[in-house]
């Protein structure tokens, strides 16, 4: 067991354990500019001496998960993804107790994912299952364990848990865009965070960071380079690489834009409160809109308008890799598999289209083939 103090010449880890005689035997180090350094530090002190990386001795599924995403994540990760993996640990040991990791089947394991996907959505198995699978793999790398217990298992979900996020057709989007700018007022700047979701389909942190810097009226762009933390209430970067870029936008989002300019703020959206609304504000507005406008979604959220911006680029025809792009997706695939449900409602629509195109193939005038540019 580790302990850590702040020391004016930085961080101190004592690390307390237990020799085979049962003695209390004490190590400690001092000079750590960070309590993440000292952790790590701890970490590989008690994983040697528990026998983790030498193998020596066998060690519990949920000991070593932790001491894998304190050791490999907890510096890498966002505070929301770290809760994630504490979360994880949580079930593991819940599931599993004390059993050593030496000892899970695939058999156990698929029996783990049972018990759990007996009651959550298949994107909250398919998390936990990403996070254990890693853990395993990196268990193979220390010497721990010889075979991958998490290969080829399947994963089992609720299917009712599974809720469909739904999303607006182009009539809802148009009597929610014109419900948001009725009575626009600079003063609450709610409705405009919602037009702009509207518009742009960017993340409600990635909203609420915007600064004045980051809108160019000249070129119509806005670019995204960092978003809020909803649980530390911090300016932080954004979810991932790819999630920096710049999208195109149109006039209509960017007068109504100028508007919040005489708030003389730095933020976009800081209100006459300065502050910037809330998860719980906008989602609230949203609301006042829908029953404004007779709309009603089940379980539709601020997020969701993010659903329906990308439904509406993919009526109107816009490639998926551009709207993978839009979106700050780092590949397709990524897309793709977040809107499934989405591609393969135009699935339909689309191949009427290609048979049509296909109809045309081979069609002569004036007794002469017909080539097209590039062909």
């Amino acid at each position: 067991m580790a302990s850590f103090r702040k020391l004016s010449s930085g961080w101190k880890v004592t690390i307390s354990q237990r020799d085979n005689n049962g003695k209390l035997q004490q190590t400690s180090k001092s000079g750590f500019l960070t309590k993440s350094e000292a952790r790590l530090y701890a970490a590989k002190i008690e994983a040697k001496k528990s026998g983790v990386i030498s193998a020596k001795k066998d060690i519990e599924l949920s000991k070593y998960f932790d001491y894998w995403y304190k050791t490999y994540k907890e510096n890498k990760v966002t505070e929301s993804t770290l809760r994630h993996y504490v979360l994880t640990s949580k079930i593991i040991k819940k599931y599993f107790g004390i059993k050593r990791i030496q000892k899970i089947t695939r058999e156990d394991y698929q029996s783990f994912l049972n018990w759990y996907g007996a009651n959550h959505a298949k994107e909250t198995v398919a998390k936990i299952n990403g996070y254990v699978r890693a853990c395993a793999k990196n268990a193979i790398l220390d010497d721990i364990i010889t075979k991958d217990f998490t290969q080829r298992t399947e994963l089992k979900f609720n299917q009712q848990n599974s809720m469909k996020v739904e999303y607006l057709n182009v009539k809802e989007i148009n009597l929610l865009i014109n419900s948001a700018k009725y009575k626009l007022d600079p003063r609450y700047t709610s409705r405009y965070m919602i037009l702009t979701a509207i518009y742009t389909g960017m993340r409600l942190g990635e909203i609420m960071a915007l600064t004045w810097e980051d809108v160019d009226f000249k070129h119509k762009t806005i670019s995204i380079n960092k978003s809020y933390d909803y649980h530390s209430h911090k300016i932080k970067t954004t979810k991932t690489t790819s999630s920096n870029r710049t999208i195109s936008v149109n006039s209509d989002l960017l007068g109504c834009l100028s508007q919040l300019k005489k708030n003389k703020m730095t933020d976009v959206f800081r209100n006459n409160q300065n502050t910037v609304p809330s998860s719980n504000a906008v989602n609230k507005k949203l609301k006042e809109l829908f029953k404004q406008c007779n709309i009603s979604k089940k379980g539709f959220h601020f997020h969701s308008l993010r659903h329906s911006h990308v439904a509406y680029l993919l009526f109107r025809g816009v490639d998926l890799y551009a709207i993978s792009k839009r979106l700050g997706h780092s590949n397709m695939m990524i897309t793709a598999k977040k809107y499934a449900y989405l591609i393969d409602e135009y699935k339909a629509r689309n191949d009427n289209k290609i048979e049509q195109l296909m109809d045309n193939l081979g069609q002569q005038q004036d007794n002469k083939v017909i080539f097209y540019n590039g062909f």
